[in-house]
């Protein structure tokens, strides 16, 4: 290992989907850049290329946000890594306009964020997983403030290398959840991997399927094994009775207004419930009205038909899944009062949601320092700084894992340009005191010497 110190830098991000590709384009959009010295950054994702939910880019399928809330026009109507703005290099633009939609489909929006990736490739390594977070050795504790050293490993070689950051984000995404005791396979799916291991598998072989979940991405693949195996028995698993619409209505999509982060983080205990209670169906668990009526079409034309392929099984969920080779034995439960039945599939999706991100296991020692709540939560600033003891003077950021604090719209897309415009007038506030007092000592050593 080189003996030279490792570089330093004023922000390194962990993770590079959206939210610290949004955060990278803010600090290079600084008026800071232009008005001191420019802020230095590095972002390390672990995947080999950018990528966002690669696996659900399935055809036709749309946004539930509109364009506009991209990756800056909330925070910078005029920046150029605007959706209008790649529509534009696109030559684009007009038929965008005339579709008259708000929602592009996931695909192009995909489009997009690689787009705006390519003009921010040089801040970022991919292949390079941020395995530990903790203190800079002590003769690195100068009055230009605390350091934090990042142990960064090579996915490919396996080799490690350092280097120090004046603040962290921390954006590691979500992590697929299964139901327990469920592992999965080459035939038993997370929803993350679907297009992927769809791909991959002989679809001749593909004669029972199984889709588990009530949520926008259970439906849009419930659909699209309906569609592209014609041959295939649909099996359709839900813990509900049906399908719940989502609630986009104006007055409810407040809720993920930038204003209304502020309701939730400064509000009491009984207000926070509220949001929760009455708004959850602006995202969690909830399908498309069009999706919804569109599976109830198909259900509803197999029976004047009289052929069944379509099967929707309601009140229901997975206790165990068995097997190897080509075939899952899937053991189900019913609220309907049977008992156990058995169902045979050829592959099983679990399109059962994520866990949200805990930078606990990634902070190690460092995280003895970062202060809890009584419910055992991060204690997280408006600012979505983790509250540290006096031990740790560095910035150390969220980007997701903070609902508890700052509500729905925490990990989601609708207030990313905010929430990394603020991250990064944070950083900046903090970092001109520091260089006020290094710059004043740096006089006092000189006028010493």
């Amino acid at each position: 290992m080189s003996l030279r110190e490792p570089e330093t830098y004023d922000v390194v991000g962990v993770g590079f989907g959206p939210a610290n590709l949004s955060l990278a384009i803010s600090l290079e959009e600084h008026p800071a850049n232009v008005l001191t010295a420019p802020v230095t950054a590095a972002f390390f994702e672990r995947q080999p290329s950018f990528g966002w939910h690669r696996n659900m880019l399935l055809p036709s399928a749309t946004m539930q946000i509109s364009f506009l809330k991209d990756l800056v026009t909330f925070r910078n109507p005029v920046s150029r890594f605007s959706f209008v703005s790649f529509l534009h290099d696109q030559d684009r633009l007009a038929q965008f306009v005339n579709r008259k939609e708000f929602f592009p489909t996931r695909r192009e929006f995909h489009q997009y964020l690689e787009w705006a990736e390519s003009r921010m490739s040089d801040v970022v390594s991919y292949g390079s997983a941020v395995t530990a977070i903790r203190q800079a050795p002590v003769h690195l504790r100068d009055v230009a403030g605390d350091h934090l050293r990042l142990e960064v490993q090579d996915t490919l070689s396996g080799t490690s290398r350092q280097v120090n950051a004046r603040n962290v984000v921390v954006s590691t995404g979500l992590r697929p959840r299964m139901p327990q005791g469920v592992r999965r396979d080459e035939r038993v799916w997370h929803s993350s991997e679907f297009l992927e291991r769809y791909g991959r598998t002989d679809t001749d072989s593909l004669r029972n399927v199984a889709v588990v979940g009530a949520g926008q991405s259970a439906a849009e693949i419930t659909a699209f094994f309906h569609e592209r195996l014609p041959h295939a028995q649909v099996h359709a698993i839900l813990p509900a009775y049906g399908y719940s619409v989502a609630d986009d209505t104006p007055f409810a999509n407040q809720i993920f207004d930038s204003a209304a982060v502020d309701d939730y983080y400064f509000g009491d205990d009984t207000g926070r419930e509220a949001f929760w209670r009455y708004h959850r169906n602006t995202n969690y668990g909830v399908v498309d009205d069009a999706d919804i009526r569109h599976l109830y079409q198909i259900a509803y034309d197999e029976d004047v038909a009289g052929t069944r392929r379509f099967h929707y099984l309601n009140l229901t969920k997975v206790r165990s899944v068995e097997g190897t080779g080509a075939t899952r034995r899937v053991h189900l439960t019913s609220s309907h009062g049977r008992g156990p039945q058995w169902l045979d599939v050829d592959a099983i999706v679990f399109a059962t949601g994520y866990d949200t991100m805990d930078p606990a296991e990634l902070l190690g020692d460092l995280d003895r320092h970062c202060l809890r709540d009584e419910s055992g939560h991060h204690r997280v600033t408006r600012d979505y700084r983790l509250v540290t003891t006096p031990e740790v003077t560095c910035g150390i950021y969220l980007q997701g894992g903070t609902e508890h604090t700052h509500g729905l719209s925490s990990s989601l897309l609708s207030n990313i340009a905010v929430r990394s415009g603020e991250i990064a007038d944070s950083i900046i506030r903090d970092r001109a005191p520091r260089e006020l007092a290094h710059a004043g000592a740096l006089g006092v050593a000189e006028r010493s010497g």
